[in-house]
């Protein structure tokens, strides 16, 4: 378990990408533990239980503003090179506005933006980012999944969280499931989270979230937030990490892939411009001739 934070407390983006902090998006129905899942995170690199995220079981979200929340490591003092950036849930008689879920995702929407559904954000709102670097964009999405209401989430929450995940296949946006709440399904793991990966129930509920969201069971990530419990637990941490490690190697992934792309469209451009400039040095020469 060590050597795994270890990794994550040394983790940066490849220099080349002139990104500093890695950025994953987390997004879900209410209550389904995305405020928790920071908390969870912050409390294993502090070394002590935190809840600095606001969160909770009411039927409305806690959390009602766009914030990157960055992570300091207890041991070095330093803040960590990744960032999780947490929303509001969503839930059956609110879906979460398409274009600011764009900017979000793009880059474009500045950090502690307060979500109001009167007034969606807009390219000319306060604060907009016109310009958006590769460090400002999202680079890993989780969808956070209640493991104990998987079989029963409602048709138009399915529905909005498919269209989203259409959204970033077509941006070619890296995403995950981040399971919780898997001691509520399984006793054995309630007594112990250790027993996860030999439960019937946990692998159930991995099969039916890897169904619905048409991922590979590989990418969905079953675990428990900190949420009761006065101390920290190896057991917790790791699968929280495991989860995390993940995330970022996604991250890294998509943002190999912008420079690729972004090399490729660099390339093209420039033999659009060479084509152009033979094309007019062809006719000056014939106007001369």
């Amino acid at each position: 378990m060590q050597k795994l934070k270890d990794t994550l407390q040394v983790y940066e983006p490849r220099m080349e990408t002139n990104v500093t902090a890695a950025n994953i998006l987390l997004i879900g129905q209410i209550g389904a533990g995305k405020s928790s899942f920071f908390n969870s995170v912050d409390s294993i690199f502090r070394g002590r239980v935190m809840n600095k995220a606001c969160s909770g079981n009411s039927e409305r979200s806690i959390t009602t503003m766009y914030r990157r929340y960055e992570l300091k490591d207890s041991s070095t003092k330093k803040f960590l090179n990744f960032r999780l950036c947490d929303t509001c849930g969503f839930q059956e008689g609110f879906a979460f506005d398409a274009q600011e879920f764009s900017f979000i995702v793009c880059g474009n929407l500045p950090d502690c933006y307060r979500f109001n559904p009167l007034v969606p954000f807009e390219s000319d709102s306060a604060g907009y980012i016109k310009k958006p670097e590769l460090k400002d964009k999202i680079h890993c999405v989780a969808f956070v999944i209640d493991s104990s209401t998987v079989d029963v989430m409602p048709d138009k929450v399915l529905k909005h969280m498919k269209d989203l995940q259409a959204r970033m296949t077509h941006r070619g946006l890296p995403h995950v499931v981040l399971l919780t709440k898997i001691d509520k399904i399984c006793p054995e793991v309630d007594d112990d989270v250790s027993n996860t990966y030999t439960s019937t129930a946990v692998c159930d509920a991995v099969n039916k979230a890897a169904e619905i969201m048409g991922l590979p069971s590989a990418h969905i990530f079953p675990f428990k937030n900190y949420v009761s419990e006065p101390n920290l637990k190896t057991a917790l941490d790791s699968l929280i990490m495991k989860a995390l490690k993940r995330c970022l190697e996604f991250a890294d992934d998509f943002m190999d892939e912008q420079l690729l792309r972004k090399a490729a469209e660099e390339k093209m451009n420039c033999t659009e411009v060479e084509s152009d400039q033979n094309h007019i040095e062809k006719k000056i020469e014939n106007m001369i001739n």
